[in-house]
């Protein structure tokens, strides 16, 4: 049983084989926060809390002067009612007051795991792998009913959170914050990491001491942005990727969100993340519910590592579905940078050629396939093929490509509108706007208004026409755009601040119908690369494109970043020309090529125009990427050297038997008359041996990961190794390589 509930001490302890998590109902009223950590035997319950009356901390209860909301460690904390830190929630009701009281009413304990209506979430596959606590909360006066539901996971060290609010009186109530969860710690001795960047820089890892008052990250754009991804993470002062505790807390949700951490007076520290309460309201009108997105929240012992393989195992696993989430993807040639609009069926049928004379097995026509597309300025929303560019139409070329033995896939970007196009023209009121003000242009194009049912319909209707039309593989789903001049001119004056997040809703609604309509093609999620990399889109689409910059350098700090929430399986990466189109660097094959292995593996280049030493390259890499993308896609991860402390970078990916790994090595630039260097290797078995390369020497799990294994004199920069181990008692492998076997220890 993971949920234990002990009346007497009015304690819930929500637990598995690692983890706790104590609530307990101080006065039968307050949900208060007791601990989250490593597993725990219950004592001494009460003298967990203390109580003490401080300077300017009102007495919530008369002749208590000991007990103050403003100093209890609580679960759900409200705003007007003694607690002066930032509030969960905040409601508004008739009157204009936003002062409540929720108090404790009743609580169920349910087997398994309830969906989240309209919204993404974590998922069972059978009741016995989690049990779900709910706790009802009413306000009486407003007649507000609140739920609040935590989950947790058998196998897996992690407590997902939601709240739902239900309008259970006759009068409505306005929502105008309303956070997926709270928490508060006893003391403020953490470190905070988060995730931020912009676009062709996403996810670049920052860490730093918290301090008192609040730190603070969001999105306002109406996704959740390149900017700051929707994760956050408190670590010990000595955590680091191997050892120490890490608290993660990763949003289920695509579009805006704020995650805070407050340091109190007294060196408690409040965190909380959910919908970003800027430009938001939500009227809730009797008899109805609002549901928050859900928080997944990991604890590990080990470290950041540790953190990571919860989270990458919870996502692959129970958070994206579907035909491709427990296979591993094919290697595909995009011919976006290779010709951007400007290609003809001719030039698309010689990439695809030389694609396949390579071994790659699925070719993907980006955008300029479509009505009078020639640049960006024109014809989003006018799904039609441009017979101009190809006169065989999608059908013909999609066939020539099948007839190859290659799999077609397609760019969309169905969320979007050009003004100069068919369907604007016809529907001017459909993008989100406001009227009478001006409206803002961003790559020359608007957004459809998705918080309309009509648009979405529409969508649908026309998305299901196109997939239908040809056999299509797979699906790269773009939004090259954030949120101007928020408003709908569908939805009345009262709820205009819904718009974005009824947006997401649409959104979601698109894609759940969609998807499950086309379960045979494999969805990419983009946004300008990684704009939109997130749990909630991960449901419905099992891989992102991670970026637009497909520079190997820079992919090395871009995918280390991504990797400490997100898994290999959910990266896109290609193998890009060079000089660099976004930073003009120039890196050799090799490493273009070991940097996209180390993910879903892709191309996007003139590759009929290499020279025939560079298509030897690439056909060997592609057989080595074959022996080793199970590893990528399933083993479990361990970063060995950060891109952000130096200049040499390693990870690797372990098998769950330890029977297998691979590690990556890159140097980004040489070093004259450089030390000896041994990279201590982790997640193997100690007591097991270890052929490297299919080499003839033989080392101990033990060995590798306490002295390490010696690294190779570099003359060069922007040099990059694969190494590929394998346990004595598995088959043996020989894999193909352009390197010499180095010497080991």
């Amino acid at each position: 049983m993971p949920i234990a509930w002990n009346e007497k001490s009015g304690i819930f302890h929500l637990y598995n084989n690692r983890m706790s998590y104590l609530i307990q109902l101080v006065h039968g009223k307050y949900p208060a926060h007791l601990y989250w950590g490593k597993r725990v035997q219950i004592l001494q319950p009460s003298s967990i809390l203390q109580f003490k009356g401080r300077a300017f901390s009102p007495s919530t209860e008369p002749g208590n002067p000991a007990f103050s909301l403003d100093t209890l460690p609580q679960e759900y904390p409200a705003f007007g009612n003694g607690d002066f830190r930032s509030p969960a929630y905040l409601l508004r009701s008739k009157d204009g007051s936003t002062v409540t009281e929720f108090v404790y009413d009743s609580h169920e304990i349910i087997k398994g795991k309830p969906s989240l209506k309209s919204l993404p979430a974590s998922y069972v596959e059978a009741d016995s792998e989690a049990e779900t606590l709910v706790i009802t909360m009413v306000d009486s006066m407003l007649g507000m009913g609140m739920n609040l539901y935590y989950t947790i996971y058998h196998d897996l060290d992690v407590a997902a959170r939601s709240v739902s609010f239900e309008n259970r009186g006759s009068q409505n109530v306005v929502l105008e914050k309303c956070m997926s969860m709270s928490v508060d710690f006893h003391h403020s001795d953490w470190d905070w990491l988060h995730l931020h960047g912009t676009w062709g820089r996403e996810r670049h890892i920052e860490r730093k001491p918290l301090h008192h008052g609040i730190q603070l990250i969001s999105s306002s754009r109406g996704a959740s942005s390149h900017q700051h991804n929707p994760f956050l993470a408190l670590l010990s002062k000595n955590a680091n990727d191997e050892y120490g505790e890490v608290y993660g807390f990763s949003l289920v949700y695509s579009g805006n969100f704020q995650a805070a951490i407050e340091v109190s007076s007294f060196q408690t520290t409040r965190i909380s993340i959910g919908i970003n309460p800027f430009n938001f309201s939500w009227l809730v009108k009797p008899g109805e519910l609002f549901q928050t997105p859900e928080t997944l929240m990991v604890y590990s012992s080990d470290g950041l590592g540790g953190m990571s393989r919860t989270y990458h195992k919870l996502l692959r696993e129970r958070v994206c579905r579907g035909t491709y989430r427990d296979k591993t993807r094919p290697i595909l040639i995009n011919n976006w940078e290779a010709t951007y609009f400007h290609f003809n069926e001719k030039k698309i049928k010689e990439i695809a050629d030389a694609g396949k004379d390579l071994g790659i097995e699925l070719f993907v026509l980006d955008d300029g396939w479509f009505g009078h597309r020639e640049n960006d300025k024109s014809s989003l929303g006018d799904w039609f093929v441009n017979k101009k560019k190809l006169p065989n139409g999608l059908d013909g070329l999609a066939d020539y490509v099948r007839k190859k033995g290659m799999k077609f896939g397609l760019w969309v970007e169905p969320e979007m509108v050009s003004p100069d196009s068919d369907l604007y023209r016809k529907h001017p009121d459909w993008c989100i706007h406001v009227s009478g003000r001006s409206r803002t242009l961003s790559r020359n194009q608007l957004i459809l208004d998705l918080s309309r049912k009509d648009v979405c319909d529409y969508v649908i209707q026309i998305l299901t026409m196109l997939f239908k039309s040809t056999q299509i593989s797979y699906v790269k789903w773009d939004m090259n755009r954030n949120m101007t001049e928020v408003g709908s001119a569908a939805l009345p004056p009262e709820r205009q601040k819904e718009t974005a997040h009824r947006y997401m809703l649409g959104l979601y609604r698109i894609l759940e119908t969609l998807t499950g309509r086309f379960p045979q093609i494999l969805f990419e999620s983009c946004s300008g690369g990684g704009g939109r990399f997130d749990p909630g889109m991960l449901y419905y689409m099992p891989q992102t494109w991670t970026s637009d910059d497909t520079d190997a350098v820079e992919r090395l700090k871009i995918q280390y970043g991504t990797s400490i929430v997100y898994p290999a399986i959910t990266m896109g990466a290609h193998v890009s020309d060079i000089p660099n189109h976004q930073v003009g660097r120039t890196t050799p094959l090799l490493m273009r090529c070991h940097a996209a292995m180390a993910a879903n593996l892709g191309f996007e280049l003139n590759i009929d125009k290499l020279s025939a030493d560079d298509k030897k390259v690439v056909k060997e890499q592609i057989r080595l990427y074959h022996r080793i993308k199970e590893l990528v896609c399933f083993g479990n991860l361990y970063r060995l050297l950060s891109p952000f402390d130096g200049m040499d970078v390693a990870w690797m990916y372990v098998a769950p038997n330890q029977e297998r790994a691979v590690v990556f090595y890159f140097k980004t630039l040489a070093t004259p008359n450089p030390p000896f260097l041994r990279l201590k290797l982790q997640g193997l078995d100690p007591l097991e041996s270890y052929k490297i390369n299919d080499g003839k020497l033989e080392y101990s799990g033990d060995e590798l990961m306490k002295i390490g294994l010696n690294l190779p004199l570099i003359k060069n920069d922007f040099s990059s190794f694969i190494f590929l181990i394998e346990a004595l008692k598995g088959k043996s492998m020989y894999i193909e390589s352009r390197w010499s076997l180095i010497n080991l220890i």
